[in-house]
């Protein structure tokens, strides 16, 4: 099947799509869960300039929650990255891929609930597009803020359930900082603090799924069909 095909796999099948991005064209990977869907996701990969990619496995992890949760999960890669068009844009530009993503599902699956997840840059990334695309549910593992972004200002509350995971030895983005700013949002978001993951969660892909799967399931529950 041509990759250029945007329809939507059949039940437990996956497929590669390019959708239409501010920059030019993204490249994709849609999955479709294998019982009736409760929803959508989209997943945000690592910072681009460092090697973040939609094959990034706690991308793939997220994504596999999401499926076992019943949703069509999304991963693409941000402009400048594997075969999509553009270049690097400071968390900017990258947002506005994630809203095309979205747009891009919404188009398929209109009025389907709408989970944003990310890890790392990509964490940053889904709860800037939040406050546009208004998700049901927000995953963010291992987010930065403040000087990871030139010290702008956190983006705004996403005004959905909102689950953050971080390991109290990540070597890259500051555990105290993120919990800080975590903090300071009204109401803060559930943060599950994990020891000796690191920022890359090497060997621990287990903790994310037993973290995330249960909150995916309460919060998407309702909107699954018998």
């Amino acid at each position: 099947m041509s990759p250029f095909d945007e329809a939507l796999p059949a039940p437990g099948a996956a497929k590669e799509v390019f959708l239409a991005g501010p920059a030019g064209r993204l490249e994709a990977v849609i999955a479709a869960p294998r019982s009736a869907a409760a929803g959508v996701a989209v997943i945000c990969h690592p910072h681009p300039l460092y090697g973040g990619a939609l094959s990034n496995k706690v991308v793939y992890m997220l994504a596999s929650c999401a499926l076992k949760a019943g949703l069509f999960a999304l991963r693409f890669n941000f402009r400048g990255v594997g075969r999509s068009e553009g270049q690097y844009d400071a968390a900017r530009g990258e947002t506005e891929d994630a809203l095309a993503a979205v747009a891009w599902l919404g188009e398929r699956r209109p009025g389907a609930p709408l989970l944003l997840a990310g890890f790392s840059f990509g964490a940053h990334v889904a709860l800037k597009a939040a406050a546009r695309a208004r998700p049901a549910a927000l995953v963010s593992v291992s987010i930065p803020f403040g000087r990871y972004f030139d010290d702008a200002a956190p983006p705004p509350h996403p005004g959905c359930p909102w689950l953050a995971l971080h390991a109290r030895d990540d070597e890259v983005v500051n555990y105290e900082e993120t919990r800080a700013a975590l903090q300071a949002y009204r109401p803060p978001p559930q943060l599950v603090t994990v020891d000796g993951a690191g920022h890359f969660w090497h060997g621990r892909l287990g903790d994310i799924q037993q973290t995330v799967l249960p909150f995916l399931e309460r919060h998407f529950a309702s909107e699954r069909k018998p």
